[in-house]
């Protein structure tokens, strides 16, 4: 008779309307291995959790291994729970071979005997045991000797599970993308969920590229920050050198906002505002002197709200404002993003994945683009839990602020 390479694994939580249990049943079905359900215990009140037992198999210990790695990270734990297994980093920046790769989904490790919650959730990371305490740590942060959590042995993620309150606009869009839902009604629920966060004291975080300012949707985004409804910014050059160009010289890419028309000398324009922030030494100099006036980057400074912009190579200038290490930039993105309820991201595929990269999967995330790959490439790297919004910006953004603002009279 073969021999059964067999486990069993429990899971708690929202199993049913949260999809976990559905999820788990699809990975062990999709990595073609064996399972029994030996025990179904499903919550009576909508607040109630749900239990189930199951008996998984697989045809050899390494088959077997693979199906319980994946079911593991959907937030299936081992009836038997194992303390997890660490390992000293051998020098700076370089992980153990079998380290564990992080998700965004909250996740603890059974060490010493009870369960301790990893901090500072990000995916694609390791995890840094200290002090009876665990960390999430990027790659650069890893110093030599420091012990990084190997294998899959002894650690419980938990999937974020659906919200116990009523409709909100994540429950009523669903997941995934799509520009086939009425404009106004999502600009509403949007808007809602903005003065929801707000009115709950949660920090809201825009990550924002240029196509605001093309597309003239900047002054919608101005007035959120003045408002009060955007607590920091996130962008690159861009962003910054054409909202200056708009609001200093009245366009972008050379064009006029207001009409469209094309501006005479106006391919010099963006060149013209890089070189009035130079000449003035920085943005907020540009605002103390009073040559910048209005804008996105206006509010900010006005308003004391954070900025950082990320350089990248095809960046001209760039800004005497921009972040050009990529190191030093992300540790400022991640500074800003500590303890975000909502982020907003609109037109820019590389700040936007960088940014989600960034987030635990509790945070609420907008992506709001008119190309939908974009959109749907950012839940495809692994920020799943976003609301994805094809559409035009330049229509949808002052949508948004004008259901602000009736919200607020």
């Amino acid at each position: 008779m073969a021999k059964k390479f067999e486990h069993e694994i429990e899971v708690r939580g929202h199993l049913i309307d949260s999809l976990i249990l559905t999820k788990i049943f699809d990975i062990i079905m999709d990595l073609n291995g064996e399972f029994q359900v030996q025990a179904f215990t499903v919550g009576k009140r909508k607040k109630d959790e749900s239990y189930a037992k199951l008996l998984i198999q697989g045809k050899s210990q390494v088959h077997l291994n693979q199906i319980l790695e994946s079911v593991y990270r959907e937030g299936a734990t081992s009836k038997i729970q194992h303390a997890v297994a660490i390992k000293p980093a051998p020098k700076d920046m370089v992980m153990p071979d079998d380290f564990y790769s992080t998700t965004n989904n909250h996740t603890e490790i059974f060490y010493k005997a009870k369960w301790v919650r990893v901090e500072n959730m990000m995916m694609d990371k390791c995890v840094v045991v200290k002090a009876n305490r665990a960390f999430c740590t990027p790659i650069r942060q890893v110093k030599k000797g420091n012990m990084i959590v190997v294998g899959e042995q002894g650690i419980r993620v938990t999937p974020p599970e659906r919200p116990r309150e009523g409709v909100n606009l994540f429950q009523f869009m669903g997941s995934g993308s799509s520009s086939e839902r009425p404009t106004q009604h999502i600009a509403r629920k949007v808007a809602q969920d903005i003065y929801k966060t707000k009115k709950q004291g949660g920090k809201i975080v825009l990550v924002g590229g240029p196509a605001i300012v093309h597309t003239g949707a900047s002054d919608s985004i101005a007035s959120l920050i003045k408002l009060g409804f955007i607590d920091a910014v996130l962008a690159g050059n861009a962003l910054a050198v054409h909202d200056i160009e708009y609001s200093t010289l009245g366009t972008s890419l050379g064009m006029n906002v207001r009409d469209g028309t094309l501006a005479v000398r106006g391919h010099r324009n963006h060149m013209q505002a890089i070189n009035s922030v130079f000449k003035a030494g920085s943005i907020p100099k540009m605002v103390e002197k009073k040559i910048l006036t209005k804008g996105i980057m206006y509010e900010c400074v006005k308003n004391n709200i954070p900025f950082v912009l990320a350089g990248s190579l095809r960046d001209d200038g760039p800004l005497p404002d921009v972040i050009t290490d990529m190191t030093a930039a992300q540790r400022k993105y991640k500074e800003i993003l500590k303890d975000a309820k909502m982020v907003i991201m609109i037109a820019t595929m590389l700040h936007s994945i960088a940014t989600g990269n960034m987030l635990p999967a509790d945070v609420k995330v907008v992506v709001v683009d008119i190309n939908q790959p974009t959109v749907t490439k950012l839940m495809d790297r692994g920020t799943w839990q976003a609301l994805g919004i094809v559409t035009d910006v330049g229509a949808f953004l002052p949508l948004v602020t004008q259901e602000i603002q009736k919200i607020t009279k």
